[in-house]
């Protein structure tokens, strides 16, 4: 074997490191479970980055010569093992290359040290890039929604180049980086990227200047740098010389397709992008007056240009956002989110967002259960970067109950906008769902410790308590949810079922008074109001409630296959009458 590079205690890869003395891989400080012989192959490659490590090398190191095992087997499920607990893919690795025959090869920076092979690597190992918030040199800061739309187009523009060699980190990550006092290799240690896009925009009216630069993470070289001037119709066009610019610098090979998808943007209108842009700005808020004043752009960018497909895109996620966070009754939400993503794809049928959008109508509206999954494998397969797509396909994937499924998409989510405080909560909600307790409230603690403010991390926290038993902590977080939602009846209806199940069926009952008297003025959803009453002990009023939340189609009712707090309902005929009229897979 090789002569050992001297070993330091940590190891540091991408958001992973490697804790010699503890024994622990992590992973953003989160402890990630790995068995020992994974453990061990990982040891010996972080050992040699950029070498070949031979299959006979790695035996020799973690398998003596008399032990008695199969040892082909053994080392493949070592890595397949070690892969999964990584994230990384045979296919298109971002840390363990394959060298069929002969072994395998680390080819992620180790410590902030690119290997010397690395450039030899790119050819084989998957591309990570984060584009950075585009600075708004306009002096107005009215115009920050512009340089913020901008940069969001940015990523989705490199997100489509070619997802199987470039992944690129989504805008919720990226955005935190916005003003932030933070060297590149600071965010690329972060976000687990080889290369940071940055650049800024001014706008005069009509006319636009961009200049960009690109910067390898490992030793801070700029590698490119270019200025544009162009009228603002000609938006969509600079975003495509910017994307095919990076391609050619960091060595992605793009097919002639792609080189065609590129060519092929189309002028702009540019009063009807600014009102896009626009709607994008305050539907990101995703409170119910954000999301609504963002209909009211996307309604004027329609106006504008009624053929411009992003804008009937943006009104899709808006609709479907109202009905999953039951802003409004999901009849008045759903079919017009499902209409308006139809008419996005009539325009242009390779619009992945349009996709997605579609796809979260069937799962949450339609019960289309093989539906949705046929929309979300077009999804993942014309976009495997396109992190919002793979979460809502976890969803659907954990409420037929196929829990390893659900949570490896989510957690897939997770790598690609891993500052995401939605996607973070998400993994932990997935967890809830598989019962898997402990890991969810790592996964949700976590989360709060990114935003004490995240409201979802708190609701899903406290009803993870609740099936622990942990009846005050529930109640402590819940009642945080509650407070700071603003009192929206989602939380004020898991407070209620938390002191239900805890005893005070006193303060329970008279929580679900205000709830049933709030929805005589504005939606309440049925079956948090059904919750409550289980919680009671009263289960013909549960029953009662899940029945007028199947007819008005509440979005919950997608996870009853696998909620645990339904757990005392299961054994009803009722229950089971209603699971087979929401046509769920067996």
């Amino acid at each position: 074997m090789h002569p050992k590079t001297e070993t330091v205690p940590i190891q540091r890869f991408g958001a992973f490191e490697l804790d010699l003395r503890s024994g622990e891989l992590r992973k953003k400080g989160v402890r990630i479970r790995l068995q020992e012989q994974p453990f061990e192959v990982l040891t010996v490659l972080l050992q040699r980055p950029g070498e070949v490590v031979t299959r006979e090398e790695l035996r020799s190191a973690i398998w003596p010569a008399d032990t008695f095992v199969d040892f082909d087997n053994s080392l493949n499920t070592a890595i397949n093992k070690l892969r999964e607990a990584l994230g990384d893919s045979a296919d298109s690795p971002r840390f363990i290359e394959t060298l069929p025959r002969r072994g395998y090869r680390f080819i992620a920076p180790v410590n902030g040290v690119k290997p010397v092979s690395a450039s030899k690597q790119l050819a084989t190992g998957k591309i990570m890039l984060a584009v950075l918030p585009f600075d708004n040199l306009s002096g107005d800061r009215e115009q920050e929604y512009f340089s913020d739309g901008l940069t969001e187009e940015m990523i989705n523009q490199l997100g489509r180049l070619h997802p199987e060699r470039l992944g690129v980190i989504a805008r919720t990550s990226a955005m935190k980086y916005k003003h932030a006092n933070k060297g590149i290799d600071q965010i690329g240690s972060e976000l687990g990227v080889d290369y940071v896009l940055e650049g800024g925009v001014r706008r005069a009216g009509e006319h636009l200047r961009i200049t960009a630069q690109l910067i390898q993470v490992t030793d801070q070289t700029h590698l490119w740098a270019e200025s544009y001037e162009r009228d603002l119709r000609d938006a969509l066009a600079l975003q495509s010389e910017v994307a095919l610019a990076i391609a050619n610098e960091i060595n992605v090979k793009l097919t002639p397709q792609q080189r065609t998808r590129l060519a092929n943007t189309r002028p702009l209108i540019p009063a009807a992008y600014e009102a896009y842009l626009k709607g994008r700005f305050y539907w990101n808020k995703r409170t119910a007056d954000g999301v609504k004043k963002g209909i009211e752009h996307f309604e004027k960018a329609i106006e504008k240009d009624p053929s411009c497909p992003l804008a009937y895109v943006g009104l899709a996620d808006s609709y479907g956002t109202l009905g999953f966070y039951a802003y409004a009754a999901p009849r008045d939400a759903y079919p017009k989110a499902k209409a308006t993503a139809l008419r996005a794809l009539e325009i242009d049928d390779e619009l992945t967002e349009a996709q997605a959008s579609l796809a979260d109508v069937k799962l949450y509206y339609d019960w289309d259960w093989s539906g949705a999954e046929k929309e979300f494998n077009r999804v993942v397969e014309r976009n495997p970067a396109y992190a919002t797509g793979r979460l809502i396909y976890g969803d659907l994937l954990i409420a037929m109950g196929r829990f390893k499924e659900g949570i490896a998409e989510t957690e897939k989510a997770l790598e690609l906008d891993p500052l995401s405080l939605i996607i973070n909560a998400g993994v932990g909600w997935c967890f809830y769902f598989a019962r898997q307790y402990d890991r969810a409230i790592e996964q949700l603690r976590k989360t709060l410790e990114m935003d004490q403010h995240f409201v979802p991390a708190h609701a899903w926290l406290g009803g993870t308590y609740l099936q622990q038993g942990l009846f005050p902590e529930g109640i402590t977080e819940l009642r945080a949810a509650s407070e700071i939602s603003g009192g929206s009846h989602l939380y004020i209806a898991l407070l209620a079922h938390a002191y239900g199940v805890a005893g005070d069926k006193a303060q329970a009952q008279k929580m679900l008074d205000q709830l049933k008297d709030q929805s005589a003025r504005s939606y309440v959803s049925s079956y948090s109001i059904g919750e409550v009453c289980l919680a009671l002990g009263d289960r013909n009023q549960a029953f009662d409630w899940l029945e007028k939340a199947y007819e008005e189609r509440a979005r919950a009712l997608v996870m009853l296959k696998v909620e645990p707090k339904v757990d005392p309902l299961r054994s009803d005929p009722r229950f089971q009458d209603l699971l087979r009229r929401m046509n769920f897979p067996p």
